[in-house]
């Protein structure tokens, strides 16, 4: 074998790897986040998680990008570590697909029908109806069937070349040593892990295997341990995409590692242990690119068999070596992942922002309470929360830059703008809870407290904002407009309940019967209590907008519909900022004016 021969190998790996990464960043355009909507809903049913693994597996050509997706999927928190389990099993199995394909190259000439079916007769045919479609034909699906077909014909290209490049290798004494001793197990999983690895592929490197094949050394001793290595190579990806992840993440992908190992380990034993004390008749037989399809396909199912029924036992493992509960969701729900599907990127960027709102809501929680009993272990929640609003802000904010640089449609675009809005929002109730509770901290650290009919009017004022703030949540979480109706009428009975407290706590200072340092944290939490409402209402109009007929006013002028309301045009508003009314600030005017302590 001259260095010409070796050149041209060279090249036909790199041909039939960049066919196989066109062909399936085809078929994942082509479905057009579809097969990740479906992994999304994954129910727990675990049969069901496999068939649905080795689908979307089989589909686009890669277990490593399955499995990736599932990191993304769990690092978001929409999955749960255990649904991942049975996907994962199944992607194994879905994976064999491409070597089932490439097969073909095997199929005698002798039937002229059949040999219409091999690599080297149908390769350049799909190549140039690939080119076509993919060059000359306008449309998104019509371009991405064509970047399959023009893969899958550059696939089976490179495959015919690489058979081709190591056809002299059979002749060489050095060559059939070196298979001699993948026959040793340890070295054979070695480099099987560490090719696929380099590759990022198992069906790459396996599709080199069935190459080298047609030369006639493979035997199965020494392709078995090269095929569960790997197997164990392809969790290499996975690994890599949960490096900064959360701890789900990372047990996602050390689900994958010891899937692939526990089963390689088992089946390497018992083969050679068979082998050992009987004598099987096939271990030194020759393997062709069909028996070894088999083989690969055969080992993944028995993989899968013996391990299914200790799914759990294989969440308990990775969760015992990655220990402790899962952080707070700040940014995961913002994975990169899915800025190629600019659809998903969104509804992910949503979830985001109805995180942030839930979070931004205990903190408010939180910090009321500690204004009625102060407990330091709420305050770190609250400081820890803060943190990770503040964080979730300023990655969405760079996330959906990123996006914008993505092909938008209109919708998208407005979709962009409003998560912008809502996440300021959101983010701004957040600092003005942390606010709250530090005039909480304020108050404890001087050991000092409002009096009983202060904290009364404290108490109605912040059960009024805390229903507004419940409102703003549920109808951006359900872009529901009837739940949007409701927040503007309780913000303005804040404002009247604003202003009422803030003139009787001035007359307490006139008077002198509240000290100046109650009064001063008392005003501050009017301030920031209204403020919170206030960006309630921002949500709810938002929302109202998006939601309204195009013909509406509030859809058409939202500062003319808040006018509107404000000024009696409104009877729905009225009979709601009634009722909102009756609930909150009627209570407080009952209250009997305060004459002590502040």
């Amino acid at each position: 074998m001259d260095a010409s021969n070796v050149i041209s190998m060279l090249g036909a790996i790199a041909l039939f790897l960049f066919g196989m990464s066109t062909m399936t960043d085809g078929l994942e355009k082509l479905s057009s986040g579809k097969l990740e909507r479906i992994l999304e809903k994954l129910t727990n049913n675990i049969f069901k998680s496999v068939l649905l693994g080795a689908l979307v597996t089989g589909l686009i050509q890669s277990s490593a990008a399955t499995t990736v997706m599932c990191v993304g999927f769990v690092n978001a928190g929409i999955m749960k570590l255990n649904q991942t389990v049975g996907v994962i099993m199944g992607a194994n199995i879905g994976t064999t697909v491409t070597a089932q394909i490439l097969r073909l190259s095997s199929i005698s000439s002798d039937n002229p029908l059949m040999a219409m079916l091999k690599p080297s007769f149908l390769g350049p045919i799909l190549a140039l109806v690939g080119v076509i479609f993919y060059m000359f034909i306008s449309g998104g699906k019509k371009k991405s069937a064509g970047q399959i077909v023009l893969g899958l014909g550059v696939l089976f290209i490179g495959m015919n070349t690489m058979t081709a490049a190591v056809a002299p290798l059979q002749d060489l004494p050095e060559f059939q040593s070196l298979f001699t001793a993948f026959s040793n197990p340890i070295l054979g999983v070695a480099v099987g892990a560490a090719v696929t690895a380099l590759l990022q592929s198992s069906s790459a490197s396996m599709g080199i295997l069935q190459a080298l094949s047609t030369t006639g050394v493979v035997t199965f001793n020494t392709a078995i341990p090269l095929i569960m290595g790997q197997n164990i190579g392809t969790t290499v990806t996975a690994l890599l995409s949960a490096i900064g992840a959360s701890k789900n993440a990372k047990r996602t992908a050390l689900i994958h590692v010891f899937f692939n190992i526990i089963g390689s380990v088992f089946f390497l034993v018992v083969l050679y242990a068979v082998n050992a004390v009987v004598s099987l008749p096939f271990w030194t037989a020759t393997m062709d690119m069909g028996s070894i399809a088999n083989l690969h396909l055969l080992f993944n199912v028995a993989c899968t068999a013996l391990l299914l029924p200790f799914h759990n036992k294989l969440v308990t493992l990775v969760e015992r070596l990655v220990p402790g509960e899962t952080q707070l969701q700040d940014i995961s729900v913002l994975d990169e992942r899915f800025l190629a599907t600019p659809s998903i990127a969104l509804e992910r960027s949503h979830e985001a922002v109805i995180q942030m709102g839930l979070y931004a809501q205990e903190n408010y929680r939180l910090s009321v309470e500690l204004l009625r009993k102060f407990d330091p272990k709420k305050l770190e929640r609250i400081n820890e929360t803060e943190v990770a609003l503040d964080r979730m802000q300023d990655t969405l904010d760079n996330y959906l830059v990123k996006l914008t640089d993505r092909a938008l449609s209109p919708e998208e675009s407005a979709k962009v703008s409003e998560l912008l809005q809502a996440l300021s929002d959101f983010e701004r109730i957040g600092d003005y809870s942390v606010n709250v509770s530090e005039s909480a901290t304020a108050l404890h650290n001087k050991g000092i407290v409002f009096s009983p009919i202060a904290m009364e009017e404290m108490t109605v004022l912040t059960d009024a904002v805390g229903e507004a703030l419940e409102k703003a949540l549920a109808c951006y979480k359900e872009r529901s407009y009837d739940q949007a109706l409701l927040v503007e009428p309780i913000e303005e009975v804040v404002d009247l309940m604003r202003d009422d407290l803030r003139s009787r706590h001035i007359e307490r200072l006139k008077s002198g019967s509240c000290t100046i340092e109650l009064g001063t944290q008392f005003l501050e939490l009017l301030i920031n209590l209204e403020r919170i409402s206030d960006h309630c209402s921002n949500i709810a109009i938002h929302i109202l907008h998006d939601t309204a007929p195009a013909d509406s006013l509030v859809h058409r002028d939202t500062h003319a519909y808040t006018h509107a309301l404000h000024h009696g045009h409104d009877p729905q508003f009225e009979s709601q900022f009634a009722a909102a009314k009756a609930r909150y600030y009627d209570p407080l005017i009952a209250l009997e004016p305060p004459i002590g302590e502040g």
